[in-house]
């Protein structure tokens, strides 16, 4: 069984990225400026990362959501994205600790294999930011009220929000049907499938 996503054919990306941070729920951070489609106001960080910065962030997200049957991460351009995400959406706090989050990824490589993030094998970056994944699912990893999310964490959920509404994502890693008609919440489902990315036409606004 599979949940249907219902997103018009003239639906904008800021749009269905609103309708997916919902459906992942009041955990994603940022999701009060994401969901209202707003700008953070007032922040300091410089906006701006640099190309070295995106081609890691690129990296990051391929090793979260590698290419398959279907392209990766990467081929969405999910260091801009989560860049831009991360400009608008998220304050000086979380800003900061995403962006040494990069450095602390290159740290952790360099301590473990000899190099830093880019120049180490796709082995050993799955064996990393798993090792990451499971720490921060460790029971003594649980954070106090007010606590800000982990880099990690962010980079997770920026990776799926931003895989899942691009083009690729809707239409070649989900099924994509643009279908005018009822709204099918339940179908039948058999394993290894994708799941539905249903799209009612709708009049252009």
């Amino acid at each position: 069984m599979t949940n249907d996503v219902e997103i018009p054919r003239t639906m904008s990306r800021r749009e269905a990225v609103s309708r997916i941070a919902l459906l992942m729920g009041g955990s994603l951070v940022g999701a009060d400026f994401i969901l209202s489609g707003t700008r953070v106001s007032g922040k300091q960080m410089a906006p701006d990362f640099s190309p070295p910065e995106l081609a890691l962030i690129d990296e990051i997200g391929e090793t979260i959501i590698p290419s398959t049957n279907t392209p990766g991460a990467k081929a969405t351009k999910i260091g801009v994205f989560m860049a831009m995400m991360m400009n608008d959406c998220y304050d000086d706090r979380q800003h900061a600790i995403f962006r040494d989050g990069l450095r602390q990824i290159d740290l952790i490589s360099q301590k473990q294999f000899g190099k830093i993030f880019l120049a180490i094998s796709l082995a050993e970056r799955t064996a990393l930011l798993n090792q990451l994944n499971a720490a921060e699912q460790s029971p003594r990893a649980g954070k106090a009220a007010g606590e800000p999310a982990t880099y990690f964490t962010m980079m997770k959920q920026l990776t799926i929000l931003g895989y899942f509404t691009s083009e690729i994502g809707c239409t070649q890693a989900l099924r994509y049907i643009e279908s005018p008609g009822a709204y099918h919440g339940s179908v039948p489902y058999k394993k290894g499938e994708r799941a539905w990315f249903n799209s009612p036409a709708r009049p252009v606004r």
